[in-house]
């Protein structure tokens, strides 16, 4: 009886090690990918976005597409809410002459995604030193193409 007991054990423990393991991609929304994205009334209209499964995105674009201020690559995280992507990237800005900060941008965004493609519109408010704010929210619209191989 013992050892019934024990190929039984044996056999489940076989079986379920047979099991396909769960990509977490299989249910990621339609997001997830890099996009050259077009906002039409940011200083460089030009960025690469990158969104990432775990709800992370990255942001950039050429340094040198603002002639004023040196801006950092932007960072922050996305969330799906219904069939809208909602998110936030935050940027640091510093002054190209005197190479000191300027700004903390918060630049939240929602958009829909249709296959290779998205649209929607960003709001970005810019914040000094001490949290308090300098100017904004200022709205662009937002067109993303995927890239694809």
């Amino acid at each position: 009886m013992r050892t019934r007991s024990c190929i039984v054990v044996a056999l489940c423990v076989a079986f379920a090690g047979c099991q396909q393991a769960m990509n977490p991609h299989d249910n990621a929304p339609g997001i997830v990918g890099t996009w050259v994205v077009t906002a039409s009334k940011a200083p460089f209209p030009m960025h690469l976005f990158a969104f990432h499964s775990d709800g992370i995105v990255q942001q950039s674009n050429p340094d040198a597409g603002d002639p004023n201020t040196s801006d950092s690559s932007a960072m922050g995280v996305w969330v799906a809410d219904g069939d809208e992507i909602k998110g936030k990237i935050v940027e640091v800005t510093a002054d190209r002459k005197t190479r000191r900060f300027v700004s903390r941008g918060d630049i939240s965004f929602a958009l829909k995604v249709k296959g290779d493609a998205f649209v929607g519109e960003a709001s970005a408010t810019f914040y000094d030193a001490g949290g308090r704010k300098l100017r904004g929210p200022v709205t662009t619209p937002m067109t993303g193409l995927r890239v694809t191989p």
